[in-house]
């Protein structure tokens, strides 16, 4: 058995399956999911291992999809465009401060899943028991932040290419201000933020690179006293490897970290002499700077993925 990526969800994680070696990109197969039966299309593989993993340890492919089945998927997309018309049709009627933005369903139509955004916590009983009448299957409400309705819906970033949530990136990563600083971005939100209105995704690509740079250079803004006097730290360059100082005479100078560490730089006021009020004043910049912007941190996990824990309402 080997070793399959498999994309189960329009948008959401890959999931990996073992299945026969004579499976192949492209080809769609049946899995179970969540005690459902699931249409899923071959991503990558085969594989004999993959990250660590095991294919002994993995769930089981059932089978290849046959004709019969590809016209049980394309009746399934048929039934979601009507169920996503009839569910917008209720919230309408019913005056629900919501915005319907996708729905699936599962293969077997054992479920039907509905994801929807709202400025707040929102009493759709009502509204379940509209769609259960109609289809008369289980109905699940998922609530998603914007990040996630970007990513479901698809837009053109700043740069003029599809946002990277919904060509490829599967997961998000926390993004923070303290990215924006360190990476000398203006902190201007038409500039740094994507159309979902979060920071830009595309951020913490290079973070790790901008981390590393960061933690061998000296503080901005600091003076430290060197061999050749006292210098202040004006600017860091990543792609140099440099930084910009101010010396006693007033002068500008560019130096690589390697020679600025020959200078045997030592800070020209120690943190122990700063009063309490300074570094009360620093902690509380520094754990501003660690709060993430991200709606991930506010208690939404990925609503695409087993085992979340975003806010819904399931009805049989």
């Amino acid at each position: 058995m080997s070793i399959f990526g498999l994309k189960i969800h329009n948008v959401g994680q890959i999931s990996y399956y073992c299945g026969p070696p004579a499976l192949k990109q492209g080809d769609h197969v049946l899995v179970m999911e969540d005690q459902s039966l699931m249409f899923a299309l071959v991503t990558s593989g085969p594989s004999e291992t993959l990250h660590g993993m095991e294919a002994h340890d993995l769930p089981n492919i059932l089978r290849q999809a046959t004709p019969e089945d590809m016209q049980t998927e394309r009746e399934n997309a048929k039934l979601a465009r009507n169920a996503l018309a009839f569910c917008r049709q209720s919230i309408s009627r019913r005056a629900l401060d919501m915005k319907l933005v996708d729905m699936e369903i599962f293969f077997d139509r054992t479920k039907l899943i509905f994801y929807f955004t709202a400025p707040a916590r929102i009493d759709f009983r009502e509204l379940v028991k509209d769609l259960v009448r109609e289809y008369h299957t289980r109905i699940e409400l998922r609530q998603i932040d914007v990040r996630h309705e970007t990513q479901m819906v698809g837009a053109l970033g700043n740069c003029g290419m599809v946002c990277c949530c919904r060509r490829y990136l599967r997961k998000f990563a926390p993004v923070t201000i303290r990215m924006v600083k360190e990476q000398n971005l203006f902190l201007n939100p038409a500039k740094i933020s994507g159309i979902c209105g979060r920071l830009l995704c595309c951020l913490s690509y290079e973070q790790e690179n901008y981390g590393n740079f960061h933690a061998q250079c000296p503080r901005l803004g600091k003076k430290y006293q060197t061999t050749q006097g006292c210098m202040k730290i004006l600017r860091a360059n990543m792609f140099r490897s440099s930084v910009t100082v101010l010396t006693e005479q007033n002068e500008e100078g560019e130096l690589h970290l390697d020679e600025w560490l020959a200078l045997a730089p030592q800070r020209h006021e120690s943190p122990a002499h700063e009063s309490t009020a300074e570094l009360e004043h620093r902690d509380i910049d520094e754990a501003r700077d660690d709060l993430s912007v991200d709606m991930l941190d506010n208690g939404y996990a990925d609503p695409l993925h087993r085992g979340h824990k975003s806010h819904k309402k399931t009805t049989d």
